[in-house]
């Protein structure tokens, strides 16, 4: 046992077991392994009397349990508590009594209001598949709330080792982070040898979802600025917590019901920490990634000892502007190869407008078919016409402002040190044109996309006739890319 002061000067107890060293599975214990630092990075406390030094690499049970008013002991008496929520209820309670606060994590209050049991879901239809077939993702209802959450249910027992540490790599960073552009994690847990993730449905899916179907030629420039300053703000936090995030795209943006921007893809996130101290760089290659090579640095795909650090994500938000505001991503036809020497010859894709289209090609008949998505092209054709028939203007007869393309070509520099921060680019002129939350803003820029929600004609959670139009409109969204 490790014992953790806690602020308010009450001691309490994280159960600590070192991968391995225990037999059964890890999983039956939730445990992650983590590195100790300054504070518990499960629960905020601070280690108190361990002869552990900071830094040492442990696997952390997130359950905890709290020494009960008026009992003596050094926690010989002691029992773990049947999981989170419980123990920060235990917590709460054991604080009341004794006249003293413990304030548990934001995080972890925001994952114990879903019960982490089975039987309060309601699931109600599969909408996608994922994990090399492995995971099952359902639209579910929570039944105490009636509210509409995405379940994901993963196979542990046909998961590989690899499979399994990958996946406790991903719930780690999940109890770990807790900011308000991150989707939330609700519940996980297991259920007859499966993983439940509980995660926040997202009505209006994600920016892929929105502009394969409805903005098929990209969205406009505020829409975007509004996403990207979400998917900023999130890739901050995560790098001052000293992660790289290695898998940012349009289909990893997700967008709520209230029109908040969440970031997904947490499971290739990666720490930059190392023994407690952080690394400059790191040379990890992505796992799964091919999915993701369009949006891959340069030096992430080189794959050489100058290795890469958090300004890779940068170069990643530059190719999602281009793929928000070009209504497809660049580079996404070329060969892997013919992909790695463009990047490394700094071939820089850009925003397709009339500033970088020649006049001529912006004539051409957009009935036209066949055009590719490269850096430099990608005039794709809609094959749409007027009631009369008439071709209309070509789709990319447009002008973005200065201010956004400068953006995209900071963020897309060949050499990591010439791109900002994510930081430094909130503070960028692009983002001047905002002048409200996005909460308010966005639903009305996504017009005539409304949230699926929406389809439920106003019927009560408990009344199942809503269900039909939700789960068609479903259809339209390609989940199976979500990550969540």
């Amino acid at each position: 046992m490790l014992r953790f002061s806690a602020p308010g000067g009450r001691a309490g107890v994280c159960s600590v077991a070192y991968l391995g060293s225990q037999s059964g599975s890890p999983w039956a214990e939730m445990d992650t392994s983590v590195t100790l630092r300054p504070g518990c990075p499960a629960c905020g406390f601070r280690p108190q009397n361990s002869s552990l030094s900071e830094g040492a690499e442990l696997s952390l049970s997130h359950r905890f349990s709290f020494p009960q008013s008026g009992k003596k002991g050094d926690g010989g008496g002691f029992q773990p508590a049947e999981n989170g929520a419980a123990a920060c209820k235990a917590a709460s309670q054991t604080n009341e009594a004794s006249s003293e606060s413990i304030a548990p994590s934001p995080k972890r209050a925001a994952m114990s209001s879903f019960l982490p049991e089975g039987g309060y879901y309601k699931l109600l239809t599969i909408i996608g598949k994922g994990f090399e077939e492995l995971m099952t993702v359902n639209l579910a209802r929570y039944k105490p709330s009636g509210e509409y959450v995405t379940v994901r249910r993963v196979n542990l027992e046909a998961c590989t080792n690899e499979m399994v540490t990958f996946l406790q790599g991903e719930l780690h960073v999940s109890k770990l982070f807790n900011h308000p552009n991150l989707v939330p994690y609700r519940a996980t847990f297991i259920a007859d040898n499966e993983l439940w993730v509980v995660t926040s449905f997202m009505a209006y899916g994600s920016a892929k979802d929105l502009i394969g179907t409805h903005f098929t030629d990209g969205m406009s420039e505020l829409a975007i600025a509004y996403i990207l300053q979400g998917l900023l703000k999130a890739l901050d936090y995560i790098h001052h917590m000293g992660y790289v995030h290695r898998s940012v795209k349009a289909s990893h943006i997700l967008i709520s019901v209230d029109g908040r921007v969440h970031l997904a893809g947490l499971r290739s996130s990666l720490s930059m920490i190392s023994h407690g101290q952080r690394q400059r760089v790191v040379h990890d290659f992505p796992k799964y990634g091919v999915k993701v090579l369009p949006w891959l640095s340069p030096e992430v795909l080189q794959q050489n000892l100058q290795g890469y650090d958090a300004k890779s994500d940068i170069y990643s938000v530059g190719i999602t502007a281009c793929e928000l505001a070009n209504g497809h991503v660049p580079f996404k036809d070329m060969p892997a190869t013919q992909m790695l020497l463009e990047k490394l010859n700094g071939t820089v894709p850009c925003l397709l407008d009339t500033t970088t289209i020649p006049a001529e090609e912006l004539t051409i008949d957009t009935s036209r078919s066949g055009a590719n998505s490269g850096p430099g092209e990608g005039l794709a054709a809609s094959g749409t016409r007027t009631s009369n028939g008439d071709s209309p203007l070509h789709p990319y007869h447009r002008t973005f402002s200065p201010h956004f393309h400068h953006f995209v070509e900071l963020c897309l520099q060949r050499s990591p040190d010439l791109r900002p921060t994510a930081s430094t680019l909130l503070g960028h002129s692009f983002f001047k044109q905002i002048k409200r939350r996005a909460s308010e803003a966005l639903p009305e820029l996504l017009r005539p996309v409304t949230p699926i929600t929406s389809f439920e004609g106003g019927s009560q959670p408990q009344d199942p006739s809503g269900i039909f139009g939700l789960v068609s409109s479903l259809e339209q969204l390609d989940v199976d890319d979500w990550e969540f």
